[in-house]
């Protein structure tokens, strides 16, 4: 099977063509700022990232029509439940109201829908963003008017859940673990059954703090500081997601810089790496109560589990829940995509039909 994924982000179209489960083309195309500002907005920037992807393919002697299969990443539609998606306009236009937020891969839907049509090629996406599998226990807060969501590494998370489900030589269904993604944000799962039935909001900056994201910050320290009038709602927003954690008492998102500062004894680096490891032991110690006696393993995945440090800080702070632990260290993003579209070409999972309120 000839797959192309695509996945869109705000600065970034990144595209592949894959024979079966191997890279044969990859390209992360990257857009200048300037250039996605005279799109207009993030809807008016389609043709500009179809014109992106269109020469990637012309470059690798390649059209179209010669995949069986198109896959985006999933955008920002009603919540639904994790899996596979036969992308139909319906679904597009969920994105395309902003009801649920705005993402630049709404394009990379559009682009595998219209060229899906155009050739008549399968287009699917999965595992979006937005998906939802959450127990009702995991949504109610001590405030009506407050509910949490299923907000987080949903891609990553499942994708994970499914390896270490092979390594366990059994079906992702018959597996609960916990899944750990670290990454500018961490996310923390628990995975029941295949069911993603609970996860701090890493997008927001819930849970953990991270490279780029504050973390659970005292509620009411949190209200005083919003109406000391020193800051806006933007400027508190950027203070909780992507200028807070690291970013916010060193000054650095990037892994290796904290590794390197904590190995040459900088006092600060050492408490901010201590804190979040213990905070991250924290959220998997949470993750296993949810779960109980039916957890059986542990994940790690995401582009700071590369970090020996990281990795085994965390493996000696859950040691205690007697688990063993599994490392896919990456985004593996694309990779996730491919093999979703391969387990819609062999029959081995279902699609779904996207359906608006």
């Amino acid at each position: 099977y000839r797959i192309l994924v695509v996945n869109m982000g705000s600065t970034s179209s990144k595209v592949a063509v894959y024979d079966n489960g191997a890279v044969r083309f990859s390209q992360s195309i990257g857009h200048p700022r300037k250039e996605l500002d005279a799109q207009g907005s993030v809807f008016d920037q389609y043709g500009y990232r179809l014109k992106a992807v269109s020469d990637f393919l012309t470059a690798c002697n390649l059209n179209f029509s010669d995949f069986d299969i198109l896959v985006s990443r999933g955008g920002n539609a009603r919540p639904a439940p994790g899996g596979i998606y036969v992308i139909n306009q319906a679904m597009l236009d969920d994105m395309r109201s902003g009801r649920y937020g705005v993402h630049p891969n709404y394009n990379g839907n559009r682009l595998v829908y219209e060229m899906g049509l155009r050739y008549g090629v399968p287009a699917i996406n999965l595992d979006a963003p937005t998906a939802d599998e959450f127990c009702e226990e995991a949504r109610m807060t001590g405030l009506p008017e407050i509910k949490r969501i299923s907000s987080g590494h949903f891609l990553s998370q499942k994708a994970t859940a499914r390896k270490i489900a092979a390594e366990l030589g059994l079906e992702h269904q018959k597996t609960s673990m916990i899944v750990c993604h670290l990454g500018g944000g961490i996310s923390v799962g628990a995975h029941k059954n295949g069911r993603l039935i609970d996860l701090n909001n890493a997008l927001d900056g819930d849970g953990p703090m991270s490279p780029e994201r504050a973390g659970s910050i005292p509620a009411g320290d949190l209200v005083d500081m919003c109406f000391s009038g020193q800051y806006s709602r933007d400027e508190m927003r950027r203070k909780l997601t992507g200028q807070g954690g690291w970013t916010a008492h060193l000054g650095t998102a990037d892994g290796r810089e904290l590794i390197a500062r904590v190995q040459a004894d900088e006092q600060l680096a050492v408490q901010v790496f201590t804190a979040t490891m213990y905070q991250v032991a924290k959220q998997i110690g949470a993750m296993a109560a949810v779960l109980g006696e039916s957890a059986q393993a542990i994940g790690l995945t995401g582009s700071l589990a590369h970090s020996t440090e990281i990795v085994e800080e965390i493996r000696q702070r859950t040691a205690y829940l007697k688990l063993p632990l599994y490392v896919f260290a990456g985004e593996n993003e694309m990779e996730a995509l491919c093999a979703g579209a391969l387990r819609y070409l062999r029959g081995e999972e279902q699609p779904q039909v996207h359906c608006v309120e």
